[in-house]
């Protein structure tokens, strides 16, 4: 049995997580804000078919952004998960239907020393190799570092009026959570350019058309079909299907670290930047970015 269950809760698998994961942090401080003002994360886990994990990121104030505590709290779940013999795949998905994760919470703290590399890399699987095949439930928007996390997934199913984008020029923050390193070698270079250089959001019909998700489905039936993909796979021998995975994220994960370096310091070279200051500030403002 699981460590323990909510009232409406089935029966489990043995996957060492809690079934639900507060995560609580202090916003930034901003002119107006209170002190003592919280947003809060809520990584729910649970058993969603046989062998099969559904993690559900809840953050809806915030179209499901993650913080810092956020990503450490998720990198401790696919920590477990990964370790457990009785998880055989993993499906994650956002809460709600507006959002399936629209990646860093950029009201918080933007500093990115190697420390907060090594975290992201954790957190989105960036450069990790993960044994346990995850299947994306694509229930809304999915942009910054939401598209990221995407793509440390493998197989991806998303709801019709889902969009896809990668903002971040728009301002002025280095996309550092994988997309540099992955999106060209998932989608080919000059769909991946399109979507980091312009920054644009597209619809899902159009990211299918790429393949950047596998299938379009109405919004209802994204997390069944999901969970269905996923119990498929896990009735399949987990050694082999685990092999498989490894073999292939090992050669994507050795990819992404062989590129961590550069990647560091083009990051640092755009924080430091006037353009970094005025893209923060114009977004925390809901304004256009004056670059000159």
């Amino acid at each position: 049995m699981l460590l323990g269950t909510d009232q409406d809760a089935g029966e489990t698998i043995s996957i060492p997580v809690n079934v639900r994961l507060l995560v609580a942090w202090v916003l930034a401080r901003r002119p107006g804000a209170s002190e003592s003002k919280e947003a809060r994360v809520t990584l729910h886990v649970k058993e969603a078919a046989r062998h099969v994990a559904l993690i559900t990121i809840d953050n809806q104030p915030k179209r499901n952004a993650l913080s810092r505590t956020a990503l450490s709290e998720l990198a401790a779940v696919w920590d477990r998960l990964g370790a457990s013999e009785d998880c055989r795949c993993v499906v994650i998905t956002g809460a709600g239907d507006k959002a399936f994760c629209s990646g860093a919470d950029i009201s918080g703290d933007l500093s990115a020393p190697q420390e907060t590399a090594q975290l992201i890399d954790r957190g989105l699987l960036k450069a990790r190799q993960y044994p346990k095949p995850i299947v994306a439930a694509v229930n809304g928007d999915c942009a910054g570092g939401g598209v990221e996390l995407l793509l440390s997934t493998d197989i991806r199913l998303a709801a019709q009026h889902a969009r896809f984008g990668l903002p971040e020029v728009k301002w002025s923050i280095y996309p550092f959570g994988g997309a540099t390193v992955k999106l060209a070698q998932q989608i080919g270079y000059v769909h991946a350019m399109d979507l980091l250089l312009t920054g644009r959001l597209v619809t899902a019909e159009f990211a299918a058309g790429i393949g950047l998700v596998n299938r379009v489905l109405p919004a209802g039936e994204v997390l069944d079909a999901s969970v269905e993909t996923a119990a498929a796979i896990a009735a399949n021998s987990p050694s082999a299907v685990q092999a498989v995975k490894t073999q292939i994220s090992a050669g994507i994960a050795d990819y992404a670290t062989s590129r961590e370096a550069l990647e560091q310091e083009l990051g640092d070279r755009v924080r430091a930047s006037p353009h970094f200051a005025e893209g923060v500030a114009a977004f925390r403002e809901k304004r256009q970015p004056r670059y000159g």
